[in-house]
């Protein structure tokens, strides 16, 4: 772990490592039936940001944990993001074709396979965090339900799914955000943490302050990118939220104000960051990303 390096760096050598623990755990001698495996793999493997097992990293530098340790639950947050993808891109929900530029699951292994990938990459999850030298796996596992769960991202999408072509108020659309993203980003930061020294109680607020408002600002860019983006930057179809009439700050409260609200909640991310001083150089500099992506 060296303090010095650039974030570009670092977060290359993070997104590299959990690429390689990734294949380890998806490998084709799992004792998975081989189709059903190569559609994980397919929905796990070479895309995506893994922005949440970055923030796991991240947080678990704070704490002083070894990186070996938070690889479990890094793994395992980026498979139960990659299960939601899968659920969310088939006909049933988003009906999408493209997801970090390739095609989707059921467009490429049909909606059967692609809804058995998606069970089997949730599953896995838990296992692998189950099976993680961590101080408390249990409570792990219990996070990650949670933070996964009817009261986080499967309630989060629920409600979106139940709000096409609604007008929703603002503090309904952000207690919708925070649920169906923030509430796993949420997990990420905390599984993260619990990877190494137990933090104070004030610590604990700080961090899930953080962690609320990163999650919350990836969101609103989210949307505003659904809006402004073109698919071949993006990786995935763009202005579909528009064309399915789904809810979103940009809709809600147009391009430039929705703009406004992530530099906002941005700089509560970084303001809360402020009781560890430098040691929480790696999450700040993920919120910094998180607000300037184009993708």
């Amino acid at each position: 772990m060296d303090p010095d390096l650039a974030f570009e760096v670092w977060s290359g050598e993070r997104a590299q490592r959990i690429e390689n623990v990734l294949a380890g755990a998806l490998s084709p001698q799992a004792g998975i039936p081989a189709p059903l495996i190569d559609a994980m793999r397919h929905a796990v493997l070479d895309g995506g940001k893994r922005m949440r097992p970055l923030l796991a990293y991240a947080a678990g530098e704070l704490a002083g944990a070894d990186p070996a340790v938070v690889d479990a639950p890094a793994a395992a947050l980026e498979m139960m993001h990659a299960y939601s993808l899968v659920h969310d891109d088939m006909p049933c929900m988003d009906n999408d074709v493209l997801r970090r530029g390739k095609p989707t699951v059921h467009v490429q292994f049909g909606e059967a396979m692609a809804l058995l990938a998606g069970d089997a990459l949730q599953a896995r999850a838990f296992e692998v965090l189950g099976e993680a030298p961590l101080r408390d796996a249990g409570a792990a596992c219990a996070l990650l339900a949670a933070s996964a769960g009817g009261a986080g991202m499967a309630g989060g999408q629920a409600i979106d799914l139940e709000n096409v072509g609604v007008a929703m108020p603002l503090p309904a659309l952000e207690t919708m955000h925070r649920m169906k993203t923030g509430a796993l980003i949420r997990g990420a930061v905390m599984l993260g943490a619990a990877c190494g020294r137990p933090l104070a109680p004030a610590e604990e607020v700080a961090l899930d302050r953080y962690a609320r408002a990163a999650g919350l600002a990836f969101q609103i860019v989210d949307d505003v990118l659904d809006a402004e983006g073109v698919a071949s930057v993006l990786g995935k179809t763009a202005g579909k939220d528009a064309a399915n009439n789904k809810p979103t700050y940009v809709t809600l409260l147009g391009l430039p104000e929705a703009k406004r609200r992530a530099a906002a909640v941005h700089a509560d991310a970084v303001a809360a960051l402020a009781p560890f001083g430098t040691g929480a150089r790696r999450l700040r500099e993920i919120a910094d990303w998180i607000t300037r992506r184009r993708h």
